[in-house]
């Protein structure tokens, strides 16, 4: 095929390789454009190698049909189309890589991390060995093939020095085309690295603003798509955390808002609480309630965990309490109730609720209260300078639905006589030494600010807990109750 005319040879080329062009289009939408995004790259590589070695496959066909050369001399011509294919593949899906790039960037798309890995490292290993087997081949074809003339040339100076010359000139310019499509393939792969890398610190500068909206594309099989990947996967956490935290936000202000705005106001009587959260949302809960005869309810509760269901089963509770305040007077039979109706719904659960139901007679000075599992409330008469813990017996409600509650009383409730109901999250506050607060701390700090009113005594007793947890978390939900006789 060698001794073939040039312009022949090339006319015997360029049909083949035009009608190749001519399906291009087509092919590319069926056997690429129609496949995953991230698969496309590597199906155009193929495609273009294919249509290469096609197109020479019959060139040599057709020459060895119709000219009668041997198959084995159109070896040549097969390893230049294969040489044309690999570079021509590489570049253009090295384009299809940047499109795909492009696409999923525009239409914020985020497709799953690649299964399999397909290493950068090998990738170009294998680019290199290859690249390196076609020089050689090629470089090796034009040598012979020039050994093989000068052996036929006259052998004189002027014969010798002009073959010398036409056999450097072939094989620089050789060097020049390899060089060129070599140069080609890694300022194409250069453009791909550097969107790649644009793309990734764009989308976490926009993460690190507060900015989750764009999502990185995963173009790449390789070491960017796995970091693609798990980047996106870590955006997608971080939209749903921030979404959590929006819910828990709303849940908080929504309890808040169960929580009395205000303590009523009585005669003889000054009233003042509060519940502090260890999270957004809490199971610690204080009501007041006026009830049917018009003595005052005080009620502090505390759900077992916290958080969202702790949270969850304090509403539970409250709209029990003030449906039954309203029906009955007997706090014993009410606390009865409510926990007949808690026990049905959650004692399969495991979970229950602590709750303390103090009764005021402002009238005549008397104390009554049913404890359900809860902390005893503290009397601390401060003309005496005595303590009192008003205990009892009494389970947790939601744990057994028949159980009867016992109601307990106190008289001779004397004025600047105070009463401090909270929950446990008081005394088991610890600070940085893992030490408690303990109940001592807690009714030293009772009898020190006593003759305040109960919003003073309230809040100094919450700043004496803050000063001594210091820099510990706080653990558990915190709610203080205080009634004082004026």
């Amino acid at each position: 095929m060698e001794t073939m005319p040039p312009v022949l040879l090339g006319v015997s080329l360029l049909i083949p390789f035009m009608v190749a062009l001519a399906l291009h289009r087509f092919l590319e939408s069926r056997l690429v454009v129609s496949r995953p995004l991230i698969v496309q790259p590597r199906k155009q590589f193929f495609l273009e190698l294919a249509l290469c070695m096609a197109a020479g496959s019959v060139v040599v066909i057709y020459n060895t049909l119709a000219y009668g050369f041997p198959a084995t001399s159109g070896l040549s011509l097969l390893l230049g189309c294969a040489v044309v294919g690999f570079f021509l593949g590489l570049d253009m899906a090295l384009a299809r890589e940047r499109t795909v790039i492009q696409d999923t960037l525009s239409e914020n798309r985020a497709l799953p991390p690649p299964k399999r890995l397909y290493s950068i490292t090998r990738k170009f290993s294998l680019v290199a060995l290859i690249t390196i087997l076609f020089v050689s081949m090629v470089l090796g074809l034009v040598i012979a093939r020039d050994v093989v003339w000068l052996s036929k040339i006259q052998e004189s100076d002027i014969s010798l020095t002009q073959a010398q010359l036409s056999v450097m000139r072939e094989v620089f310019f050789v060097m020049v085309v390899l060089l060129a499509a070599i140069v080609n393939l890694i300022v194409s792969y250069s453009k791909n690295l550097k969107l790649l890398f644009q793309n990734e610190t764009g989308v976490l500068e926009k993460v690190t603003q507060g900015d989750l909206s764009r999502l990185v594309p995963v173009a790449t099989n390789d070491e960017f798509g796995v970091i693609a990947g798990h980047t996106n996967t870590m955006i997608n956490g971080l939209r749903h955390r921030l979404q959590l935290i929006t819910a828990l936000k709303l849940a908080e202000e929504v309890q808040q808002n169960l929580l009395p705005a205000k303590p009523p106001l009585l005669p003889g009587l000054d009233i003042a609480g509060i519940s502090n959260y260890c999270d957004e949302t809490g199971g610690d809960y204080y009501d007041y309630f006026r009830l049917t005869n018009g003595d005052l309810g005080v009620v502090v509760a505390d759900a077992s965990e916290h958080g969202v269901s702790a949270a969850l089963l304090m509403t539970t509770v409250r709209a029990l309490l003030r449906q039954r305040v309203t029906m009955e007077t007997d706090i014993a039979r009410i606390v009865s109730e409510v926990n007949a109706e808690l026990a049905r719904d959650v004692a399969s659960s495991g979970r229950f609720m602590t709750m303390f139901f103090l009764k005021i007679e402002s009238k005549t000075n008397i104390l009554s209260w049913v404890r359900a599992g809860h902390e005893p409330a503290i009397l601390y008469n401060a003309e005496d300078d005595i303590f009192l813990e008003l205990a009892g017996e009494g389970m947790a409600m939601g744990v057994v639905e028949d159980l009867k509650y016992q109601k307990y009383n106190h008289k001779g409730w004397t004025p600047g006589s105070v009463v401090v109901v909270g929950t446990d999250g008081i005394r088991e506050t610890q600070n940085e030494s893992g030490e408690m607060f303990g109940l001592n701390r807690f009714r030293e700090a009772i009898r020190r600010h006593a003759a305040r009113s109960a919003e003073e005594i309230k809040s100094r007793i919450i700043a004496d807990l803050t000063v001594f947890q210091g820099e510990a978390p706080q653990e558990d939900d915190i709610t203080l109750v205080v009634v004082k006789l004026l």
